[in-house]
């Protein structure tokens, strides 16, 4: 018969493939829900594996961790249930700054359990000490740097936060010395990590640490404007897993290593991917201060706006129509008249549809993905931006829905914020209608040339209002 130890190992080696099972299947939109439910399951397990491992006595300790489980699901079923589409960058920004702090906090615990519980530390081994205590202030950095990096994120995210009803805007700032004192934080911690080596019964290089890391989070977040944005989200997501992985070598736990490892890896493919699609490097996001600067365009241009009739007259004998979604679709939440639209119009018109997706749409990445799928747009449909790009000579209609920055002929100047941002090729088709507010600039804050093109009609209004008027209207033609 197995014995503890052995159910023990069993376990952490379930949970681990479940975690690699569930990493795969999350690569196609089909498989994805499947995916994310063998991740949670694994977690389940994990969770479980290690409560066991524990080995809890009776008494307060059962209570402390039900009670942690407890509120724990509660607040996250809470959250899940209460976001809306729009808000789930905020979020997703939010819960990697949690899995950072929480991975900080375990090895904090753990060091000072260390500390309290070894009364002379010149009888452990070196080769011991300096791996307990560089995985500590490694994950000190990277957990405290993560929680306050994504806490600033969330609120770029938002455009300010609210304070006693007066709102107030996030601050991009980033002036040219900040550059070297990011890269003299670094080496502070690098001397401290060092020092606590020598010793470890000193608090002070700890909450040092701790200190440094925090500002740190803050400074590298500053400067970097929202059009980065999702590059940063995708990379605060990949430091929580590194916090993880390192948290995982101090305690001893093999699954934590083998997740955190996964979420590191994975997070820092994505942005690099993400990088790509903004024909940017890792580097520049950082250290440049690009993206906006949250200072906008005076607008002098003005443009007469079309309605819902004139569009669908238009739109009787096109052919092909490539709708490209934005963030305006996000706020607006207009996914299900967008999907609509697209069948009403195969189906009056026998119009083929297409979707054309910037890997950057949006403020997360894949937002346009996940809004769509949610509206049951068949995955088919969904073409990627290097794809669909050369048929847009050849398209008849493209709908813009909220989309600026990542439509912005702009980028192709080589000046200015957007520039040698790969773009969505509208400006290609023979005719552009573009939903939205008005004629405000992006989240780069560049005026938008496409709006003023002869060709282009502009629906101005909420998407969704004006989504449901361009259906009724190519309903009664």
């Amino acid at each position: 018969m197995p014995d503890l130890e052995d159910w023990i190992s069993l376990g952490y080696l379930l949970s681990a493939a479940l975690f690699i099972f569930g990493l795969k299947k999350l690569g196609h939109p089909r498989t994805a829900p499947f995916g994310n439910q063998l991740g949670a399951l694994g977690m389940l397990v994990a969770v479980v594996t290690t409560i066991l491992q524990m080995g809890l006595g009776d008494g307060i300790e059962w209570v402390l961790i039900g009670a942690g489980l407890v509120i724990g699901s509660l607040i996250g079923l809470w959250m899940a249930i209460r976001v809306e589409m729009t808000g789930m960058p905020e979020l997703v920004a939010l819960f990697n700054g949690f899995g950072g702090a929480a991975s900080a906090l375990v090895a904090l615990s753990e060091v000072w359990r260390f500390i309290e519980g070894t009364s002379d530390h010149t009888q452990i081994e070196q080769l011991e000490l300096t791996v307990i205590m560089v995985a500590a202030g490694l994950s000190a950095l990277v957990g405290w740097m993560t929680l306050t990096g994504s806490i600033l994120a969330m609120f770029k995210l938002k455009g300010g936060v609210s304070i006693f009803g007066k709102w107030i805007k996030t601050p991009t700032w980033g002036p040219v010395w900040l550059n070297p004192l990011k890269v003299m934080m670094v080496i502070g911690v690098a001397v401290l990590i060092y020092l606590s080596i020598d010793a470890p019964t000193n608090t002070d290089y700890l909450w040092g640490i701790i200190g440094i890391s925090a500002v740190l989070g803050i400074v590298l977040v500053l400067p970097i404007g929202g059009a980065d944005m999702p590059v940063v989200v995708s990379l605060l997501n990949s430091l929580s897993g590194i916090a993880a992985a390192f948290t995982g070598f101090i305690i001893g736990n093999s699954v934590l290593i083998v997740a955190g490892s996964l979420v590191g890896a994975s997070g820092l493919i994505l942005t690099f991917i993400m990088c790509k699609a903004m024909n940017r490097t890792l580097p520049d996001v950082l250290f440049k201060s690009f993206g906006g600067t949250g200072e906008k365009e005076s607008l002098t241009r003005t443009k007469v706006g079309s309605d819902p009739d004139e569009v669908a007259m238009m739109l009787d004998g096109a052919q092909k129509v490539i709708i490209v979604p934005g963030y305006g679709m996000a706020v607006s939440q207009c996914q299900h008249q967008v999907k609509e639209f697209a069948d009403l119009i195969a189906e009056k018109y026998d119009t083929e549809v297409k979707y054309a997706i910037h890997p950057v749409a949006g403020r997360m990445p894949g937002h346009m993905n996940v809004l769509l799928a949610e509206a049951n747009v068949p995955y088919e449909q969904l073409i990627e931006m290097d794809e669909i790009n050369p048929e847009f000579p050849d398209c008849d209609v493209a709908l813009v829905i909220g989309a600026n920055d990542t439509t912005n002929p702009a980028a192709r100047s080589g000046e200015g914020p957007l520039a040698g941002m790969p773009i969505i090729d509208a400006d290609a088709a023979r005719t552009v209608v573009i939903v939205k507010r008005s004629l405000s600039v992006g989240y780069a804050g560049v005026d938008n040339d496409l709006f003023y093109m002869d060709k282009t009609m502009m629906l101005f209004g909420d998407g969704k209002a004006m989504m449901t008027g361009l259906n009724n209207a190519i309903k009664e033609s």
